[in-house]
């Protein structure tokens, strides 16, 4: 018999914790995460996470485009784009954005006075729900 070598289990293990990895990476990274709690919005796409309160966000609009950008860290793979941007290469404000589909339109969120959020979903009735959503929290109808 010719020598067949066994692998190690602590190959096979970590090859297995290697695959749960990737996965939890995947599903955390496949659509952004938005919870909306009674004084703030949260958040979560990936490793990219923003928590941010209701009393600070000043105005929101539905756009076509994001600006022009350049990445400061994220990424890019076919329609969604997620990371951290800066706006020009004076200023020193950052953009979050938040896309998952780059041909629909996206809630464009300035909050704390100058720092700006882009962010939809795949799906334009589930971002057109947050927009209206976060309209009534920044302007609240009239009784």
């Amino acid at each position: 018999m010719t020598g067949t070598k066994k692998r190690h289990w602590l190959l096979n293990l970590l090859i297995v914790l290697t695959l749960i990895l990737v996965s939890l990476a995947f599903t955390a990274h496949y659509k952004n995460w938005v919870k909306a709690e009674q004084n703030d919005l949260q958040i979560l796409s990936g490793i990219y996470y923003r928590n941010i309160p209701y009393a600070d966000m000043d105005s929101i609009e539905m756009v076509e485009k994001i600006p022009g950008m350049e990445r400061i860290n994220g990424f890019s793979v076919k329609e969604r784009e997620k990371g951290v941007f800066k706006e020009d290469s004076i200023g020193q404000n950052k953009v979050y954005v938040y896309v998952d589909k780059l041909s629909q339109s996206k809630i464009r969120l300035v909050y704390q006075d100058s720092l700006k959020l882009f962010l939809n979903f795949s799906d334009s009735t589930e971002t057109a729900s947050m927009y209206q959503f976060l309209s009534d929290k920044i302007h609240p109808p009239k009784k």
